[in-house]
C-alpha cells in the first residue's frame, strides 16, 4: 500500500496541525488532564483517516478491448438511459458510481484508446447524488475513442465536501485501460455513458473497485454499407 502523489501536502498539514495542538496541550495542561488524553486519540484517528483516503493501492489489470472497467471504487447509484448534451449529442446508458470518503479516490480510464475531446467545467458544490450534480457541479468531461471507433464519455463531479478535482489527460493523449486519469479530493463521484446496446454487468446498488470491476461490454459499431 502506497500514498498518492495527491496526499502529500494534506497529511503534511495534518501532521503540522496534530503536532502544533499536541504541544500546546502538553504544555498548558496537566499530565493527568483527561483532555490531554481526549486530544491524543482525537489526533490519532484523523491521522489515520487522511492516510487511508489518500492510500493508492497497487492493481494488476486484466485488460480487454470489449469491457468498460469502473473508474473508480464506490456503490452504482445511478443506471439509466439519458440524453449526453455536451459531446456526443445522442442517447446514452448512464453509470454512476458514488465514492464515500472511505473509499481509495484513484480515477482510472475505463477503457483504453485516445482522448477526442476533455474540458473542465466550474459550478457548484451540489452533494453528489444530487439529479443536477451531472451537469451543474465542477466536473471535468473526458471522452475516449477506442480503435474500433466506440466513444465512452466519462466525468469526474465534485460534491459537497470534494473540492478539487486533479485530472492528468489532455485531447489527444493515447491513454491505457486501467491507467490512472485523475484523482477527486474527499468524497464525489463519477458518470459513465454509454452506447445503446451495451451490455451492462452491475446493478444499482453494487459496490465496485476502481480498475478491476467489469461495468460493461461494449459492441462494436455498426457499418451502414451504402451501394455505389
Amino acid at each position: 500500500m502506497t500514498v498518492h502523489k495527491e496526499g502529500y501536502t494534506s497529511i503534511a498539514l495534518t501532521v503540522l496541525l496534530i503536532f502544533v495542538s499536541n504541544a500546546l496541550i502538553q504544555f498548558y495542561l496537566p499530565e493527568s488532564h483527561v483532555l490531554k488524553w481526549i486530544v491524543y486519540i482525537l489526533s490519532g484517528a484523523l491521522f489515520v483517516i487522511i492516510l487511508q483516503f489518500f492510500r493508492s493501492p497497487s492493481l494488476r489489470i486484466h485488460t480487454d478491448d470489449k469491457h468498460v472497467l469502473c473508474p473508480a471504487d464506490g456503490k452504482v447509484v445511478v443506471i439509466e438511459e439519458t440524453d449526453e448534451t455536451e459531446f456526443l449529442k445522442d442517447r446514452r446508458i448512464q453509470i454512476s458510481v458514488f465514492m464515500s470518503p472511505v473509499n481509495v479516490h484513484v480515477n482510472r480510464n475505463p477503457i483504453a484508446g485516445f482522448v477526442k475531446y476533455f474540458k473542465y467545467h466550474k459550478g457548484k458544490y451540489l452533494v453528489a447524488w444530487h439529479p443536477k450534480s451531472s451537469t451543474e457541479n465542477e466536473r471535468t468531461t473526458i471522452v475516449i475513442e477506442t480503435s474500433t471507433g466506440v466513444q465512452v464519455l466519462f466525468r469526474q463531479i465534485a460534491g459537497a465536501l470534494a473540492r478539487r478535482i486533479v485530472w492528468y489527460v489532455k485531447e489527444g493523449d493515447k491513454v491505457e485501460q486501467g491507467q490512472q486519469f485523475g484523482f477527486i479530493k474527499f468524497g464525489s463521484r463519477v458518470d459513465v455513458f454509454l452506447p445503446l446496446g451495451t451490455t451492462i454487468n452491475v446493478n444499482i446498488g453494487d459496490v465496485v473497485k476502481g480498475g478491476k470491476t467489469v461495468l460493461a461490454e461494449l459492441t462494436a459499431p455498426k457499418v451502414i454499407k451504402t451501394k455505389n
